[in-house]
């Protein structure tokens, strides 16, 4: 039920006024068939996070949101990095869960006929499931160089282009990473997830760019989309086991040590710490760790995947022109320059299920998106497909944040009484879209209704002036865990 004291900015921007403790207003972004789609959970948890000391500007919710850990999913807070807190709900369990995107210069009739062949040698090659274990046999050492350098260590040791990095957020490390802040627990559950999909929601898909989905020709030939049925590929996935122990291992340490700064919040799922505190710098060296793994984990199953296309096609990757177009995250936080009232601030940004979205002067550099914006990946469901957007430099309105996916409009719970994954597959491969899981109830958790429509949740931001639409692309493949 939408708040009674919510109000309408415009047609896709609503505002919970700021009140009692909130130190900001909570802003959100949608329609008001999203809006009133929202759980009621999503308006509690906003204004939670809006109580939080150091917030600036707004509490913010995207138009996937829905409740979450904490944080709703679809949350974006900027915290003053001297005043401010950290908080593990406001980034996630799965620490840079987040999506890679590349593209080819194959067509969909030079894939058509083997696009069984692909999808099962990937599903071979690509582990996938709860539990699996990678391909890439790791010691103690190497596994903390990967902590601290992400997806330089993995190019380096020959899973990857060196041109790779220049695409990818932060190029591909996030820095103030320290193993030694990391438990051994963790560092027991991802040492040997590096190249694996894992489960849930995460993917990976190959995708047509159809002619008519094409909304910014421009940008999409600076992109290397440039022909009619072009083929592309999205990965979809995180830090795995590492991650979600690194959160929980600080949010227990967070219960303990509010108190001592007298800290109080009105959810214990936002357990936090002040940034600049020991125990904040802490948690914040930890998860970076777990940030770099999983650009090493997304590297590398980029690599499976060239791999793949080149055995089943019986051509280099080079000459498919695989290239990766951009990898952002989407579950982390860090450090950035914004503008608050006209002042610049350093801001610890927390993205919980919401994407960065630099504009082109942010860019600047790249010699690519320094003119286009960043490339912002926005994964739908395995039935109705993915976006391709561009940041704007009217971003900065909301720290350069956008949605990052459909988002849930229903519990797996739920799903799974609706459909059976073995009628969800049969159905999938009548609509020309050929799927391997790993489990059948994963593949009813993650039906196409269970989402909200993909299309109103771009259309908002747009509207907004936040990004703009490049393309959609249709699934024909997918394997899942």
């Amino acid at each position: 039920m939408i708040p009674e004291k919510i109000k309408q900015i415009n047609e896709f921007t609503w505002e919970l006024p700021k009140e009692g403790e909130m130190h900001v207003p909570v802003k959100i972004f949608a329609t008001k068939d999203l809006l009133e789609g929202m759980d009621d959970a999503v308006f509690t948890q906003a204004v939670n996070v809006a109580n939080l000391k150091g917030i600036q500007k707004y509490s913010y919710v995207m138009p996937d949101g829905h409740s979450g850990y904490g944080f709703p999913i679809g949350g974006v807070a900027g915290m003053d990095i001297n005043e401010g807190v950290i908080s593990p709900g406001g980034i996630g369990f799965d620490i840079n869960c987040g999506m890679r995107a590349l593209t080819t210069n194959l067509t969909y009739n030079d894939v058509k006929d083997k696009i069984k062949e692909l999808v099962d040698l990937l599903f071979e090659r690509i582990p996938t499931g709860v539990g699996c274990k990678g391909f890439v046999k790791l010691n103690r050492g190497e596994f903390q160089e990967i902590m601290t350098t992400g997806a330089k260590w993995v190019i380096e040791n020959g899973y990857g282009w060196e041109k790779d990095l220049q695409n990818i957020e932060e190029y591909g490390c996030i820095q103030g990473a320290n193993p030694d802040k990391v438990s051994d627990k963790a560092i027991s559950r991802g040492i040997n997830q590096i190249g694996t999909l894992g489960s849930g929601n995460h993917f990976m898909e190959i995708q047509v760019a159809k002619k008519e989905n094409i909304f910014n020709n421009d940008i999409a030939n600076a992109w290397n989309i440039k022909q009619p049925d072009q083929v592309t590929a999205m990965i979809h996935c995180g830090s795995r086991g590492f991650g979600h122990q690194v959160a929980s291992d600080y949010l227990k340490k967070f219960l303990d040590v509010m108190p001592k700064y007298g800290i109080k919040i009105l959810d214990r799922e936002l357990s936090c710490a002040p940034f600049s505190s020991p125990e904040g710098q802490d948690y914040f060296s930890a998860m970076a760790c777990a940030a770099n793994m999983a650009f090493a984990n997304r590297q590398v199953i980029l690599h499976r995947v060239r791999e793949c296309f080149s055995q089943v096609f019986d051509r280099s990757p080079e000459d498919m022109e695989m290239n990766l177009l951009y990898d952002v995250a989407h579950n982390i936080a860090k450090i950035e320059a914004h503008n608050v009232n006209n002042n610049p601030k350093k801001l610890v940004m927390h993205r919980k299920g919401a994407t960065r979205a630099f504009g082109p002067h942010r860019m600047k550099g790249h010699p690519v998106f320094e003119k286009t914006g960043q490339p912002v990946i926005i994964g739908g469901s395995m039935e109705t497909g993915s976006f391709l957007l561009a940041g704007t430099d009217k971003s900065e309105e909301t720290f350069c944040s956008t949605a990052h996916g459909a988002g849930r409009c229903m519990s797996r719970s739920q799903a799974k009484k609706q459909v059976s994954g073995k009628d969800l597959q049969k159905k999938l491969m009548e609509k020309g879209i050929y799927i391997k899981s790993a489990s059948f109830s994963g593949l009813a958790e993650e039906a196409g209704f269970a989402y909200k429509d993909i299309r109103s949740v771009v259309d908002v931001m747009e509207k907004a002036g936040i990004t703009k639409k490049v393309v959609s692309l249709i699934p024909i493949g997918n394997i899942k865990g």
